[in-house]
């Protein structure tokens, strides 16, 4: 009242300084800025003036005042009723009590960048203004004693609307906070509004004349006369408490209760300030109101409330004051017990559901396990599903409780979700679905979600739809497509066999999944193996037949197991069939199977097939095959066929010489009269002198009808080649006697006589032999410059050394193969004449050696006459050579 501004900072020490000469009327800090609006008198008469102060800058030690404008509507005196200025500093107004209000837009610190206008005029003082903010719209609410309007400063012209007909009185107005929705509160006598820039929302019915209004940290602060009789305050000492006094009450509008009420003695004002309420009294005393810590404020309203069964309340205010989800949590258990306890199920399983993600599940499914309360189990599980917190237990009780209720509609919701929505486990659910018997709920989803095994069980086993089984397997990629066949391919086999049969002609050749066309480009098939599918035809021979044959004209490269089937598969039609011309083409074909050269490296396996069907050609195929020339000749001589004997052993005699020993000895045996081929068998080994002649007699004595005429012709014939031979023999022999004979002379001639050297002309270059000359006693002469210029060695004879050189290799390879025995059985085993081999060897030595050593003597003089004899051999032997 004496023109000066104060200041009380924290630390309570006063200081001020000098604003205005008379007095101040109204002050004006803002939030967001350093900035001060006051109003006040600097002379007598009603003359106000408005300065803005920045209180970082300083004049003289005073805040620093940036403008000075006269607070007068137009030239009509009048006394200021209330300020209000917008934190961006573009809008400030100033209300009066003739009902004007002069709007200040632009920057209200500079006077050339605002203009000031009258935006309000009106019959009724002004006691309120507050600026509210939305995004990029600015409105202000002008209260009077007798109505409230608003204006939108963000528009030209500045349009207005009348929100109600009743008013306030001064400083019974203010502006909430977003918490609620920056509603502008007005209280009246009887009720305290809430407006919103275009209508009227909530009110409050909070009684008693209302002298202060102010809004702090989402609570409403109302300081009003209450001649009602009222507890007892803690601020207004000991005197009865009928008297007048100023009632403070702190409300909390969203949850609705009185946070704090007391009684105060005059106040002046509420301020807020660091984070505390502080009421200033008429008697110069200041209280401090500090809200309490909100985990302190929420157990004393939780105890408070949940004693009176409020719950609703105590979770509206843990909501407000942010608490936790656990806690939260804990009071929506405690509600839901309530409720479960006094019979409310319905009421009860929706505070359960709120408690999802906190509570342990068990805690209310064991509640609702009842089978009256299904329906309330089924919406807890379902909002289980929903927040994907349910484990497959959980999926088998929901699932369980629709197929109680027999809810089909909610059944395909729950499982119709979209892939991306699926909480739950799949699995679980199809094996629940099919032992509750929804058996097309089940295939839906194990088709959706791509548990073909599921899908194939069900359709084969349940719903028995072997079709939509087949067609369902031909759209599986190559892997999953080929191990399924491999597992239901018996089944389905049994009951659509021509279909089946055909998927595996596809699955073993250029398998594509059925739909799944990439146009020309498309990847190259992949082939399963045709052999693993063969068990699958159990009991099915003509679609086996089908399938093997296909397999082998299509891809030649079958394994051996298909064509080891399809023979046995042929021979077995073949060996069964009783239509005559239907045999001929089923052997015609297994002949031409075998004759594919399929079956080399399973010989055995397709003998031993055609031996047990009797499947003659077969046999006699392989074992020609085989070269098993034995086994052939003895297949028709147990059949008796003597003409085949014969023809077998003309085809394969020379591959085989003992084949006509055996026909001679088969013939030799029959009692019947065999003597044509008996011939024909001695012709041959006659000419192939396979046999000797004592051994044919011996072998042909078993036969009892055969006669020495049947032997005549050939041994006759046998006894004059011998002749001839013997004859031949001793010719040769008196040859090489005579030879001897006469070499030995020379020998000695050689050795006791000169030898005389006539020849005139050299052997090499036939020129008539000068000296020096060279003369060998084997007869040839030479120049002494032709021998050194064609000779190899001093001491040989030009002329003979190739061929002394050949008979000397001769020599050194039989001393070298005389102890080859093994070259020795095989060529006594392979030769027709096995003397002359046994003669040859002799004449190498081969034999002499071993006869030594095997005869050797004990005696020391046998040794020394032993040793003697074996020089003795060695010697001839090697003269003999």
């Amino acid at each position: 009242m004496e023109g000066q501004i104060w200041f009380l900072p924290r630390s309570l020490q006063l200081s001020s300084f000098q604003a205005y000469k008379l007095r101040v009327t109204h002050l004006y800090q803002l939030k967001q800025h350093s900035i001060l609006v006051s109003v006040g008198e600097d002379e007598e008469g009603i003359n106000p003036l408005v300065k803005v102060w920045n209180l970082e800058k300083r004049d003289g030690g005073n805040p620093l005042c940036t403008r000075i404008f006269p607070a007068i509507p137009g030239n009509k005196p009048t006394v200021v009723s209330c300020l209000t200025v917008h934190e961006n500093l573009n809008f400030m107004a100033i209300g009066f009590a003739d009902g004007s209000v002069v709007l200040t837009k632009g920057d209200i610190t500079r006077d050339r960048h605002s203009k000031t206008q009258i935006l309000h005029e009106g019959s009724y003082p002004v006691t309120g203004l507050a600026f509210r903010q939305s995004g990029k719209t600015t409105h202000l609410f002008v209260v009077t004693t007798e109505n409230i309007q608003s204006y939108m400063l963000s528009v030209k012209d500045y349009p207005h609307l009348e929100l109600d007909t009743h008013g306030c009185g001064l400083r019974c107005s203010s502006l909430s906070d977003p918490s609620q929705d920056l509603q502008f509160i007005v209280a009246g006598n009887e009720c305290v509004y809430l407006y919103q820039p275009d209508e009227r929302g909530p009110c409050f019915a909070f009684e008693g004349q209302k002298l202060i209004v102010h809004w702090y940290r989402g609570y409403l602060v109302i300081v009003s006369k209450d001649r009602k009789t009222s507890p007892k305050s803690e601020f207004a000492g000991n005197e009865a408490q009928n008297s007048d006094k100023q009632v403070l009450n702190v409300y909390d509008l969203c949850n609705k209760f009185i946070a704090y009420s007391s009684i105060f003695d005059d106040i002046v004002d509420v301020l807020a300030e660091w984070g505390s309420l502080y009421v200033l009294t008429r008697d110069g005393k200041i209280h401090v109101l500090q809200e309490k810590d909100t985990q302190t404020k929420l157990e004393a309203c939780k105890s408070m409330l949940f004693r009176k069964n409020l719950f609703e309340m105590a979770i509206n205010l843990a909501k407000s004051h942010h608490l936790d989800s656990d806690g939260l949590s804990e009071i929506f258990r405690q509600y839901g017990d309530h409720l479960y306890n006094k019979g409310n199920h319905d009421g009860a399983i929706q505070q359960y559901i709120r408690t999802i993600g906190k509570l342990e599940p068990s805690y209310v499914i064991r509640k609702f396990l009842d089978a009256q309360r299904i329906h309330n189990l089924t919406a807890y599980l379902q909002t289980l599903h929903l927040q994907s917190l349910a484990n497959a237990d959980h999926t088998t009780l929901l699932l369980n409780c629709y197929t109680k209720l027999k809810d089909s509609s909610k059944l395909e919701e729950f499982i119709k979700t979209s892939e991306s929505e699926v909480r739950f486990d799949v699995e679980t659910a199809i094996k629940v679905l099919r032992q509750a018997g929804y058996y097309s709920h089940a295939v839906y989803l194990a088709e959706k979600h791509a548990h073909h095994e599921w899908y194939l069980k069900i359709q084969l086993e349940d719903i028995k739809n072997y079709q939509e089984a087949l067609r369902y397997i031909g759209k599986l990629p190559f892997d999953q497509a080929e191990s399924n066949m491999k597992r239901y391919g018996k089944i389905l086999m049994h009951h659509v066999p021509k279909e089946t049969t055909e998927l595996l002609k596809i699955l073993c050749t250029d398998y594509q999944p059925a739909g799944d066309n990439e146009g020309p480009g498309m990847l190259e098939g992949k082939k399963a193996n045709s052999e693993e599918f063969i068990p699958v035809f159990a009991n099915n021979s003509r679609e086996l037949k089908a399938f093997l044959e296909h397999m082998t004209e299509v891809q030649a490269d079958s394994p051996q197991g298909v064509y080891d089937t399809l023979l046995e598969l042929r021979l077995q039609n073949w060996a069964h069939e009783q239509d005559e011309q239907i045999k001929e083409k089923l052997h015609s074909e297994a002949v031409t199977l075998l004759k594919s050269g399929r079956f080399k490296t399973v010989f055995d396996k397709a003998l031993v097939l055609c031996q047990m069907h009797n499947f003659k050609d077969g046999v006699l195929y392989l074992y020609e095959q085989g070269k098993l020339f034995q086994q052939i000749m003895h297949y028709h001589m147990q059949n008796e066929q003597y003409k085949k004997v014969i023809e077998v052993c003309e085809l394969y005699g020379d591959q085989e010489a003992c084949l006509w020993e055996q026909a001679l000895g088969y013939f030799a045996r029959k009692e019947e009269d065999c003597k044509e081929y008996i011939a024909a068998v001695l012709k041959h080994i006659e000419n192939k002198n396979l046999m000797p002649p004592l051994l044919v007699v011996q072998t042909l004595a078993h036969n009892s009808t055969a006669t020495l005429s049947v032997i005549k012709d050939y041994l006759v014939n046998k006894l004059q080649k011998q002749s001839r031979q013997i004859e031949q023999d001793e010719q040769r022999i008196e040859k090489y006697r005579e030879e001897t004979t006469r070499i030995r002379q020379e020998i000695e001639e050689l050795k006791a006589s000169p030898k005389i050297f006539q020849k005139t002309k050299c052997s090499i270059c036939t020129s008539a032999l000068e000296l020096p000359s060279v003369h060998f006693l084997c007869g040839h002469s030479f120049h002494q410059h032709c021998f050194e210029s064609y000779s190899e060695s001093d001491s040989e004879c030009p002329t003979c050394m190739p061929e002394n050189r050949k008979v000397m290799d001769m020599i050194r390879a039989q001393e070298q193969k005389r102890d080859l025995h093994d070259q020795f059985q095989h060529q006594l085993k392979c030769s027709n004449d096995g003397f002359s081999v046994v003669a040859d060897y002799f004449g190498r030595g081969v034999f002499n050696k071993l006869t030594l050593i095997t005869d050797l003597p004990s005696g020391k003089a046998a040794t020394t006459i032993e040793a003697g004899l074996q020089r003795e051999l060695l010697v001839h032997t090697k003269r003999s050579t």
